[in-house]
């Protein structure tokens, strides 16, 4: 056997991915670098790889009921499952940050600790982003933050279905889609009743209803919308009751999915289920946001685990493959698809890090633009880019084995969740118009680089210029919403690049994206750029 890559294991996923680094110790500074480094080493080994092709090969199984008959309503996972999600919690990777103090850089620690770990396997990320984001809602109310912050901010996975005064940690999932209504919750039919009194904390409710799409529902509480008397609004649901008995939490079946096959996704029946009311009745969608916020930075996150992935496995194929006499990362072609393609990687690693920050310093109007457009962006990007990554191996991406299409199952999914690339386009309109501190904070963001580069100057007033002239209420501003919106991430991309990262990659994303001559495809470099491939592609690690 001759000319064969090597196995993709042994590797360190801090130590390789300088762009990563460097956004840690910049925004987080080097306590958090160092802590971040024993999950960068597990990440890679041969131990972690195996357990995620085993976690993604065996499918969770539904249970309805347990051999005496009884609804037992549960779903039972490989042990694989189990061990990437006692490592994920136990780095802190779940709601640690919304109890440690402001401006820690826990956000951002947690943030590249979410990078690194998701491309391990992305399945499991699910109830981790959810736990997560589930800290950001509940933090603003005293007695359910009391009951369940502690639990989800926990290093201590304890999965089982047990009231959580009986459980050293927990996890959170989310119930908000229908099946008439999707994307537009306020279409949402279940309907909760109030009833005083109940066996929860706070103001107790009954809620029956179906929910069409419910993640990792085998977590110990959910977020859930229903019909209150005064609107659409937010309930806390646990599956377990103080007194060890279960809420009404009916699985009707799980999803057959195109990827994400280790995370049971599910369809929930409720049927007088009992939740506590988060927020005000008719404020639903205000209150649960700040989860939903959350969990669109992890898409963010997730998808640029999924593109640093797919490049690092280019890569690796590349410096061992032979073809036509020489290596292919030394062939001028495949160094143009190669320096193309980390920087993409890099423009995502460093806008998603800078997005924690700005959660991590109070940034909230950047944080609040910001994250849209980089759901939009980044998430679109992610299969085109999985896709050239995968041809860089020829045939043998095709393979199971070697990883990468594993990848591309799951590279759509983030452009997806948590609202569709529509959504998140519309999403933007509406926040610039109606909250116009979100577009100054953007606007000072992106003018930290004036002066820099004529051509990016040139692209942010024109992009600024085209958003500001919207007005989202007209058909003709949705119905080039998308355009916009690509300029506006591209233009916040492109600015942080400049501001942070070393001249090569600057100047030729500049170039490939904003100012320059490229193709549609990966790999359309300018012959200009020829000679900023070797430092890009020596960079990407």
């Amino acid at each position: 056997m001759t000319n064969q890559v090597p196995p993709f294991v042994g590797r360190d996923f801090l130590a390789e991915d300088v762009a990563l680094r460097e956004s840690v110790e910049r925004w987080a500074g080097p306590a958090a670098l160092a802590a971040l480094g024993p999950l960068g080493a597990l990440a890679g080994t041969e131990q972690a790889q195996e357990h995620a092709r085993l976690a993604d090969a065996n499918v969770p199984v539904l249970r309805t009921h347990d051999a005496r008959g009884h609804r037992v309503d549960e779903v039972e996972f490989h042990p694989s499952w189990h061990w990437l999600l006692t490592q994920a919690v136990g780095a802190g990777l779940t709601a640690e940050p919304w109890t440690s103090l402001a401006a820690s850089g826990a956000h951002v620690r947690r943030a590249a600790g979410f990078v690194m770990w998701s491309r391990v396997e992305a399945g499991h990320g699910c109830p981790v982003s959810m736990t997560y984001a589930a800290g950001s809602a509940l933090r603003h109310d005293a007695t359910l933050g009391a009951r369940w912050l502690p639990a989800l901010a926990s290093r201590s996975y304890d999965p089982g279905i047990r009231p959580v005064s009986q459980k050293s940690g927990a996890l959170s999932g989310m119930g908000m889609t229908e099946k008439q209504g999707g994307s537009d919750v306020r279409a949402n039919t279940t309907r909760a009743v109030p009833a005083p009194g109940g066996p929860l904390p706070g103001e107790t409710y009954r809620l029956t209803g179906h929910k069409w799409f419910c993640s990792a529902p085998m977590s110990d509480v959910f977020l859930v919308l229903a019909q209150a008397p005064g609107g659409l609004t937010c309930f806390v649901v646990p599956r377990a009751l103080d007194d060890g008995t279960r809420n009404a939490f009916a699985l009707q079946r799980l999803k057959d999915k195109l990827g994400n096959h280790s995370n049971a996704s599910s369809e929930v029946e409720l049927d007088g289920t009992w939740g506590s009311r988060l927020g005000d009745e008719g404020r639903g969608v205000r209150t649960i946001i700040d989860m939903v916020g959350a969990t669109r930075l992890d898409c963010v996150l997730g998808s640029t685990a999924t593109m640093r992935d797919a490049l690092s496995r280019a890569l690796h194929h590349a410096r061992h493959r032979t073809a036509f006499g020489a290596l292919l990362v030394d062939q001028p072609l495949m160094r143009n698809v190669l320096a193309d393609l980390a920087l993409e990687a890099e423009a995502a690693t460093v806008l998603g890090l800078r997005l924690a920050h700005a959660v991590d310093s109070g940034e909230t109007e950047l944080a609040r633009l910001g994250v849209a457009l980089g759901k939009f962006w980044v998430c679109k990007r992610t299969a085109p880019m999985v896709a050239e990554a995968l041809e860089c191996l020829g045939g043998n991406g095709y393979v199971e084995e070697n990883g990468l299409a594993r990848l591309y199952r799951e590279a759509p999914l983030n452009s997806i969740w948590e609202g569709s690339g529509n959504v998140n386009a519309l999403d933007v309109l509406r926040a610039v118009s109606r909250e116009p501190s979100t577009l100054e904070a953007l606007t000072k963001e992106l003018h930290e680089v004036r002066g820099r580069s004529a051509e990016l100057d040139s692209h942010v007033d024109s992009a600024l210029a085209q958003v500001r002239s919207l007005d989202p209420t007209s058909a003709e501003a949705t119905f080039g919403a998308r355009a916009v919106v690509e300029q506006l991430a591209l233009a916040l991309q492109a600015s942080l690049l400049v501001q942070h990262s070393p001249g090569p990659v600057a100047d030729a994303f500049v170039a490939s994206r904003i100012a320059g001559p490229r193709g549609h495809t990966f790999g359309s470099l300018d012959v200009d750029l020829a000679g900023a491939t070797a430092a890009v592609i020596e960079r990407a690690g």
